[in-house]
């Protein structure tokens, strides 16, 4: 550069070189995230009928009859994939803007054990086994799966507890953030660990065995 050229007009120079039609955009395709839905269920598939360990990316693209390019644009791992797919499948299961309401809260939680095919808690039994293989082999993503797997159920208990405080029927006293976890964390253990399908007499046993017990409410005869 010119030694005469003042710093001004250097930085005039270097605008007008970047504003010209010669110089390529630096501005990356928007990514399409219309397909994300069913990249998350193929990967739930593959999970589920190879373990993580058989798994690729490439199982997975070819289920959801997409490039694997499109796959590693959203995910930069296996792990993440996972992770995300497990997630969605959890998500689906709660909406937070539309709980039910039954007056107690008893019936509020029984009212969130849905019934379930055995070939889907078997589904999920195998899905929830592969992700404990992956733990084993990153730990590092044990906070994500917590994060995807307990909190979002805890989240509804955490509301149920909160409601049922509001109308007076629990103390306020109650440690609601403790025993708002201990029923996600129960059923993440058995499945995760045991490998045993959470089935509705062991949600009934803990939400009337321990929860309510906890709240100060009498079990259910």
């Amino acid at each position: 550069m010119d030694p005469t050229v003042t710093k001004e007009a250097a930085m005039t120079l270097l605008d007008t070189a970047t504003d010209s039609p010669a110089t390529p955009s630096k501005l990356g395709r928007k990514r399409d995230h219309t397909r994300d839905q069913e990249i998350l269920d193929a990967a739930l598939d593959v999970l589920a009928e190879t373990g993580y360990d058989g798994m690729t990316i490439d199982m997975v693209a070819a289920r959801a009859k997409a490039g694997k390019a499109t796959v590693y644009r959203r995910w930069a791992s296996k792990g993440e994939l996972v992770v995300d797919a497990v997630a969605c499948m959890k998500r689906n299961d709660v909406d937070l803007d539309s709980l039910p309401d039954t007056g107690t809260l008893r019936g509020d939680l029984l009212t969130m054990i849905k019934p379930h095919s055995i070939e889907e808690g078997e589904k999920k039994l195998q899905i929830m086994a592969g992700l404990m293989s992956m733990l084993t082999k990153d730990p590092d993503l044990a906070e994500t799966v917590n994060a995807a797997i307990v909190e979002p159920r805890a989240a509804v208990y955490r509301a149920f507890m909160l409601r049922a405080v509001e109308r007076g029927e629990i103390s306020a006293d109650s440690d609601i953030e403790t025993l708002s976890h201990i029923t996600p964390s129960m059923a993440a253990y058995r499945l995760l660990i045991l490998r045993k399908p959470v089935d509705r007499a062991f949600l009934v046993a803990l939400i009337d065995g321990v929860l309510l017990p906890a709240v100060g409410l009498a079990r259910e005869p």
